[in-house]
C-alpha cells in the first residue's frame, strides 16, 4: 500500500492536516498488518510472572515485571536456539538467564536495578555455592527463630519514601534479624537477607501498584490523609520469614544445575553503558523485555527493597535518571556522549513520520493543558531515542540470522494511542533487522481506568516481537 502524503485533497487546512495524520497512521499500521500473528500456546499468563508462581527457584521473589520460564523455553525451542550464548539487556530477576542455562546455553544479563541484581546473585549463590552444611544452618534459623529473643541496637536503613512502612514490632524484628545474619558465613548470610527481601511487601503497609507504592490507611504517615486503601492482612514477620526460608530450602536440591548447564554472567549497570563494551557478533539470540513506556517508576515501587540494600536518597535519584526513559521524571540523556555512532539510530527516530506526528500531538495536548503530566512528551521521545540505540547495539551483537525476542506493550495517553510495536519494528528494520513476526496476545490490554471514561475501553496490543538479523 502506497500513500502520497503530499497529494492535494479537497479539504480545509485543518482537515488536510488531520487527513495526513490519519494516512500516516494507516500507512504504518498497514505496513505491519501481515506481520501480526497469534500463537495458541502464548497467553497473558506466560508473558507475566503468573506462570512462574509455582516453579522452584522462580517462585521465591514475586518480580511482577518478569515473564515466565515457560515462555523462554517455548520460543528458544521453537526457533531451535539450542547452542551458543544468549543476552538479556534488561535481565530483571533473571528468568531468561536461568532458563537458557538450563537448556545448555550460556547467558549474559545486564541489570541496573539493585533488587534485580540481588535476586540473580542470590540464586547463583544457592545454585553454585550453597552447601548441605549451609542448608542445615538455615534450618536451625527456621527452628530456633533467634530474632524473636535477641535484644539488639540496630537501626533499619530507610528512604524518605519508606519511613513508617512497617508496624513497630515488625520493624524491631527486621532489625534483630539483620544484625544476627551478619554473624553467619557469606553463603548463609546472603540467603537469609534474600529471604527478607522476598517478604518486605507482605509485612509492610505498602503494595506495589503500577506507577507508585500504595500506602495502607493504617500506616502512620496516612493517619491524617483521606486515603481509604486497606490492603487486608499484613503478615507477621516470623510467619513470613519462616515460610520463605522453608520454601528456599525445599527448592534447594531441585534447582541445582545439571552437568550440561550453561554459564551465567551478570553485568551490573545501565545497558546504554554496558552494551557498547561487548564484542560484536557474540550472541545466538537476545531475549528481553524492556520497561514499557508507561510511566512506571521502579525506583519507587521497589523502594523498600532498595532501602534494605543500602541505597540512599541521592543514589535513588541517580538510579532513576540512569533507567530507560519510561517515567516523567527522566531527563534527556546525552546519548552521543556515550557513543558517537548512535547518530544513525537517533536519525532514524527523527525520520519516523509516525513517531514525530505522535510527539507533535502530545506536545499540543501539553500546551493546551490536556495532559495530566507535562513530562509525558519528553518521556516518550526519550524512550524511543534510547530504545533505538539499544536496538542498534543488539543488532551489532547478534550473529547473522540470529533472532531478537522482545516482550512489550503498547500505551495510550489522553486518547493518543502509541503503537510501540509498529514504531520499534520500523526502527529495527531501518537498522537492518528483518521483522519476522509480531505475536499478538489474545485479550489485549485495556485502557487505564483513568482514561476509560473519556476514551473508552479500547484494547492495546501486548506483543512479542521476533526480529532476525
Amino acid at each position: 500500500m502506497v500513500i502520497n502524503l503530499n497529494q492535494p485533497m479537497l479539504f480545509q487546512k485543518e482537515e488536510l492536516l488531520e487527513a495526513k495524520k490519519d494516512a500516516c497512521s494507516n500507512y504504518f499500521e498497514n505496513q505491519y498488518e501481515h506481520k501480526f500473528a497469534f500463537d495458541p500456546f502464548i497467553n497473558r499468563q506466560l508473558v507475566s510472572f503468573q506462570a512462574n508462581k509455582g516453579k522452584p527457584g522462580y517462585r521465591w521473589y514475586k518480580f511482577k515485571e518478569a515473564f515466565s520460564t515457560s515462555l523462554v523455553e517455548y520460543l528458544l525451542n521453537k526457533y531451535q536456539v539450542n547452542k551458543g550464548s544468549i543476552l538479556d539487556p534488561f535481565a530483571g530477576s533473571g528468568t531468561s538467564l536461568f532458563t537458557a542455562s538450563n537448556l545448555g546455553l550460556n547467558a549474559d544479563g545486564i541489570e541496573l536495578l539493585p533488587i534485580g541484581q540481588e535476586i540473580i546473585k542470590s540464586r547463583l549463590n544457592i545454585e553454585n555455592h550453597f552447601t548441605n552444611s549451609d542448608r542445615d544452618r538455615v534450618v536451625e534459623w527456621i527452628q530456633n527463630r533467634p530474632w524473636e529473643s535477641a535484644k539488639v541496637d540496630f537501626h533499619l536503613t530507610e528512604l524518605k519514601i519508606t519511613i513508617s512502612a512497617y508496624p513497630e514490632q515488625t520493624k524491631r524484628e527486621i532489625e534483630s534479624y539483620l544484625l544476627l545474619l551478619q554473624r553467619e558465613v557469606p553463603t548463609v548470610s546472603m540467603v537469609l537477607k534474600f529471604a527478607l527481601l522476598c517478604i518486605l511487601e507482605e509485612i509492610s503497609y505498602t503494595r506495589k501498584d503500577g506507577q507508585y507504592l500504595r500506602w495502607d490507611v493504617r500506616a502512620q504517615k496516612n493517619l491524617r490523609s483521606s486515603s481509604t486503601f486497606n490492603k487486608g492482612k499484613i503478615n507477621e514477620f516470623s510467619e513470613s520469614i519462616v515460610h520463605k526460608l522453608t520454601e528456599i530450602i525445599e527448592d534447594y536440591e531441585l534447582i541445582k544445575p545439571h552437568e550440561g548447564a550453561g554459564l551465567i554472567r551478570l553485568f551490573s549497570g545501565s545497558n546504554l553503558e554496558v552494551l557498547p563494551t561487548i564484542v560484536e557478533s557474540s550472541y545466538d539470540a537476545i531475549f528481553t523485555s524492556p520497561p514499557y513506556c508507561n510511566r512506571y517508576d521502579y525506583t519507587r515501587t521497589y523502594a523498600l527493597e532498595l532501602a534494605l540494600l543500602g541505597i540512599n536518597d541521592e543514589q535513588l535519584k541517580t538510579l532513576r535518571q540512569q533507567m530507560l526513559s519510561s517515567t516523567v521524571e527522566n531527563r534527556s540523556k546525552e546519548l552521543l556522549d556515550i557513543k558517537s555512532e548512535w547518530v544513525l539510530p537517533l536519525q532514524i527516530t527523527r525520520e519516523n513520520m509516525f513517531l514525530q506526528e505522535i510527539l507533535e500531538d502530545l506536545n499540543k495536548l501539553k500546551m493546551s493543558r490536556q495532559l495530566n503530566n507535562v513530562g509525558i512528551p519528553r518521556m516518550v521521545k526519550g524512550y524511543f531515542d534510547e530504545m533505538s540505540c539499544i536496538i542498534f547495539e543488539c543488532y551489532r551483537l547478534l550473529k547473522n540470522n540470529a533472532r531478537l525476542f522482545m516482550v512489550n506493550d503498547n500505551v495510550r495517553y489522553s486518547g493518543i494511542s502509541i503503537p510501540v510495536d509498529v514504531i520499534l519494528s520500523n526502527i529495527a528494520e531501518k537498522i537492518g533487522f528483518y521483522v519476522e513476526k509480531i505475536v499478538v496476545l489474545k485479550n489485549g490490554k485495556g485502557n487505564s481506568s483513568q482514561q476509560m471514561g473519556k476514551h473508552g475501553r479500547d484494547e492495546l496490543r501486548k506483543c512479542i516481537y521476533i526480529w532476525r538479523k
